[in-house]
């Protein structure tokens, strides 16, 4: 019986003349035949006048009945869609007749310039590219954090602080988006700065950092871990927050006090908290540290605090300094009630001298960032409430790590400033809800 079938290579299978034999009509030349439809066949195709027989293994699939319409062999184009080529006729069983090979010419050996073309057009590609889709800029890390620092904010008034506050799952989750801002080692470019920091990755931030210029500072250089804190309203350097003193920077320290004409000194650490978190640093009557002499004047001692009246004198000019010892506040955590904070807070405010507003406070802990942002921080936040009849703790805590990386460590430090401001609203005379 002679049937027709349409083979998956693009071509006609039809019985051939010959007993035994089909024809496959292909619309265009093809080198080989594979399709797994005929992979059973094998192929052993040569030039013209060259004895070849395909075998194939079975002839069941031969009479197996065509799955589709037979297209006939003029509608069959060639791969590609090239023009239809001469139909090729394949006997199976006998010698293969092919059109003569077609000779492709030698592939000129083009160089890489001449390829690309010059130099002049790869430089229109590029800035043709810039036309069509302009250029982007793209904001590193660094500038994402400045960026949130000097713009993020979340004012609250007296009566939502006090009435509405946020929950302590809020403030934690608004606290965990300040980014710390510290300083890595390789921004602080000082020889010799890490036999002077009492921990390493706690270091000043370098646009704000306190720089010591007196000629008895100049062998060991101008370093001393320490900041200078913007105050109310933006105020320059109302405030340094610094390290807790040690052995081989006292000397600095107190150079520092002189040079910045400090009057009131706030301590928030004890001397050894399991270690040590701050040396000595003051006379028990009368001591020289370096050029400096320092004289306990006089001592006076709170249920929270200590209050201590010093001199410093460096050649024959003196001055008095107000010592503030704050023991009652553990590293990392909080006082057990805001009331004692809010006592050392009014002490410094009631100093003569800081009426002025012209001296720098020092205020330090241990590693002067964690209760030392804290109590600048609720200083800050009691001036908005009494000036402003509202506070920003988000955005005094952001200034705060602009100035010093890393300013109040923990949330629950967050959560109690929270609390500390809205005992001092409760303490401001009464306002009219909302």
């Amino acid at each position: 019986m002679n049937r027709l079938r349409c083979c998956p290579a693009r071509g006609l299978l039809r019985p051939g003349r010959g007993k035994g034999q089909w024809c496959l009509t292909l619309g265009g030349y093809f080198p080989g035949l594979r399709h797994p439809g005929i992979s059973g066949l094998k192929r052993t195709w040569k030039s013209p006048g060259v004895k070849a027989r395909d075998y194939p293994p079975s002839t069941s699939w031969l009479s197996e009945p065509p799955l589709g319409p037979v297209p006939h062999p003029s509608m069959v184009l060639a791969r590609g869609g090239r023009s239809r080529a001469q139909p090729l006729t394949l006997s199976l069983g006998a010698a293969m007749t092919q059109p003569p090979p077609t000779k492709v010419p030698a592939k000129k050996h083009v160089r890489l310039q001449e390829r690309r073309g010059s130099n002049v057009a790869l430089m229109l590609d590029v800035r043709s590219l810039g036309a069509v889709e302009p250029i982007c800029s793209v904001n590193t890390p660094r500038e994402v954090t400045l960026h949130f620092l000097r713009t993020a904010g979340h004012p609250l008034t007296r009566w939502a602080l006090q009435h509405q506050p946020p929950s302590p799952k809020q403030l934690e989750e608004e606290f965990l988006k300040i980014p710390s801002n510290f300083v890595s080692p390789e921004d602080l470019d000082i020889p010799g700065h890490a036999s002077k920091d009492r921990y390493k990755t706690i270091l000043p931030n370098p646009q704000s950092r306190v720089c010591l210029g007196r000629e008895q500072s100049q062998e060991d250089g101008d370093y001393i871990n320490a900041n200078y804190i913007r105050g109310y309203d933006g105020q320059e350097k109302v405030y340094i927050a610094t390290q807790g003193p040690m052995p081989n920077t006292v000397s600095d320290f107190w150079e520092m006090v002189w040079q910045e004409e400090v009057s009131i000194i706030v301590m928030l650490t004890q001397l050894r908290e399991g270690k040590e978190k701050c040396v000595h640093y003051w006379p028990t009557e009368e001591e020289t540290y370096g050029p400096f002499r320092i004289c306990i004047q006089d001592m006076k001692e709170h249920p929270e605090y200590t209050v201590r009246q010093l001199t410093i004198q460096y050649q024959e000019e003196c001055r008095s300094i107000k010592h503030v010892l704050f023991s009652a506040w553990p590293d990392h955590q909080t006082p057990e009630s805001a009331r004692p904070l809010l006592r050392l807070v009014a002490e410094v405010e009631e100093t003569p001298e800081e009426a002025s507003h012209t001296r720098p406070i020092v205020v330090h802990c241990s590693a002067g960032i964690g209760r030392t942002g804290c109590f600048i921080a609720t200083r800050i936040g009691c001036q908005q409430l009494k000036a402003r009849g509202e506070v920003d703790i988000l955005g005094i805590v952001c200034q705060l790590r602009l100035d010093r990386g890393g300013m109040i460590q923990t949330a629950e430090q967050y959560q109690f400033l929270h609390h500390t401001l809205a005992l001092y609203a409760a303490q401001l005379p009464e306002e009219p809800s909302p």
